[in-house]
């Protein structure tokens, strides 16, 4: 009898051993995928600006040797730093109260558009008015999030010139550069 209680205690503590064991595995696999999340997380909110200008570089190289399409916004920055910019036309200071809850964050920025030809300052100088209200009502639509990254800066240029160049006959705008661009 005093064999089975030290058989039956053996048992019980060789169960617990492989219960606390087993418990330890599952926390140290909960540990490292929540560190690999972490990891994964940071990488994404710091390092995806300098990965995206090398893909845009490597779509350049493979769209000049492929057929001809329109091209991006992007592409057209990239290409210009090989050729010379064109003619640059500055706008007035946009001061924007950028979009959010409660109002408190607003947009400060100088505009320059780069056009196709000297024709087309004449009829921008005619159509300052919708030109700054086309733009006025595209940056007060942005959100902090929007436009503090380069990214979203890119974007907000490229909606810009879709907004813009509609409206022109006489030329087109090329691109548009931020002077200033402070958000406060």
């Amino acid at each position: 009898m005093a064999e089975e209680k030290k058989t039956e205690e053996t048992e019980a503590g060789a169960e617990t051993k492989k219960s606390n064991s087993l418990m330890l595995i599952v926390i140290i696999i909960v540990l490292v995928v929540v560190i690999l999340i972490g990891a994964i997380i940071a990488v994404l909110m710091m390092g995806g600006d300098s990965s995206s200008s090398k893909q845009v570089q490597k779509n350049v190289q493979q769209s000049a040797s492929s057929q001809p399409m329109k091209r991006s916004h992007a592409e057209l920055d990239n290409s210009r730093t090989l050729n010379k910019i064109g003619i640059l036309y500055p706008l007035d200071t946009f001061t924007v109260n950028l979009l959010s809850e409660n109002g408190s964050r607003y947009l400060k920025a100088q505009i320059s558009l780069e056009l196709s030809g000297q024709e087309l300052a004449a009829e921008l100088d005619s159509k300052k008015a919708v030109i700054r209200d086309r733009i006025l009502r595209l940056l007060s639509s942005k959100s902090l999030e929007e436009v503090s990254t380069l990214k979203g800066k890119d974007k907000l240029s490229e909606q810009m010139m879709d907004v813009l160049n509609p409206m022109l006959t006489d030329g087109s705008i090329n691109g548009i550069y931020f002077t200033e661009f402070v958000i406060q």
